[in-house]
């Protein structure tokens, strides 16, 4: 893919606060046009910051980005007509009503869809007469949304849009957010929702202490990591009777009591070897569950390395290049 088809570039981009505190360091992305791209982190990993630089928030410490070739800070009046921003909280006049508030935004905002048509998007429509005060959280968090798409943007940005819904209303704004992504629009979605990333990305990146700790598609980000195999131990054996693990193919094992769990990068090598083992010896390996990894697995092997202080994935490849 060429440079011009990307509508969101990150090079080396930097945020240092004050203290000398680096909560983005030498972070590098892009995201094509009509791509949904998910920025995923640990607590602290440095994405809202990341999002603060990319939708002009805030002038980046060191690197650049680009949105639809400009500068989003430096050349605000050349994004701003053209992008959406759903912030993680809103800050409406809590005495206006929800269609008084879409009016005030509107009024802001150039080629303007009309508001009953924004919120009607949301499901809000019902709800125009109501003071914003009155509002629920998650009646709250749709008129952000519905006010990020008044101008009808090219680029989203959402961050954290579905915090406080209901499982129905998550559901709504996916099929939104899908409809929007199909249309053309360009979306930098930020989640702790990894079932949310699952179902919407087309690509998404997972940071940790301010870089990206892995980054591609679910599948290629998943496939970087260990599936699993657990079962108990039949009645009379033990770990040392199973065959070879490294000719099982697994990379690590875990035992509490009769309950053993294989980490394997070849599943059906394993399971295989396993279960014909068991076969032969006539055994039942009892409580057997065999999966392959996951987006949740691969989030949680990263902030365990947070916790443990452990390379991430990229520093590892960096030292075994050496």
């Amino acid at each position: 893919m060429t440079t011009h088809e990307y509508v969101i570039e990150a090079e080396e981009l930097g945020r240092t606060y004050g203290g000398g505190f680096e909560a983005v360091r030498s972070l590098s992305f892009s995201v094509a046009r009509g791509e949904l791209f998910a920025l995923l982190g640990t607590n602290g990993a440095g994405k809202t910051s990341t999002l603060e630089m990319v939708e002009g928030l805030s002038r980046p410490s060191a690197g650049r980005v680009r949105v639809l070739g400009h500068d989003p800070y430096g050349e605000r009046a050349e994004v701003r007509p053209r992008i959406g921003v759903m912030l993680q909280e809103g800050g409406f006049p809590s005495e206006l009503t929800v269609r008084e508030t879409g009016r005030m935004w509107a009024g802001c905002t150039s080629g303007a869809r009309p508001v009953d048509e924004a919120l009607d998007l949301v499901g809000l429509g019902g709800r125009a007469g109501v003071r914003v005060k009155q509002l629920s959280g998650g009646e709250r968090r749709r008129l952000d949304l519905a006010m990020a798409l008044i101008g009808r943007p090219e680029v989203l940005f959402l961050d954290e849009p579905t915090t406080g819904l209901d499982a129905e209303g998550r559901r709504d704004t996916w099929e939104l957010v899908r409809e929007l992504r199909d249309s053309g629009t360009t979306v930098l979605l930020t989640t702790h929702y990894l079932e949310e990333a699952e179902q919407l990305a087309d690509r998404l990146a997972i940071m940790h202490e301010g870089r990206i700790a892995a980054e591609g598609r679910v599948d290629e980000v998943v496939a970087a990591y260990p599936a699993q195999i657990s079962f108990e131990l039949p009645d009379g054996y033990h770990l040392g009777d199973l065959p070879p693990l490294l000719a099982l193919g697994i990379t690590g094992h875990e035992w509490k009591g009769r309950r053993v769990r294989l980490h394997t990068a070849t599943l059906q090598r394993t399971a295989t070897g396993l279960l014909t083992w068991a076969s032969d010896a006539g055994v039942e390996l009892r409580g057997l569950d065999v999966r392959s990894a996951s987006l949740d697995e691969a989030f949680l092997h990263i902030a365990r390395e947070a916790k443990t202080g452990t390379p991430g994935t990229s520093e590892r490849e960096e030292v075994a290049a050496r």
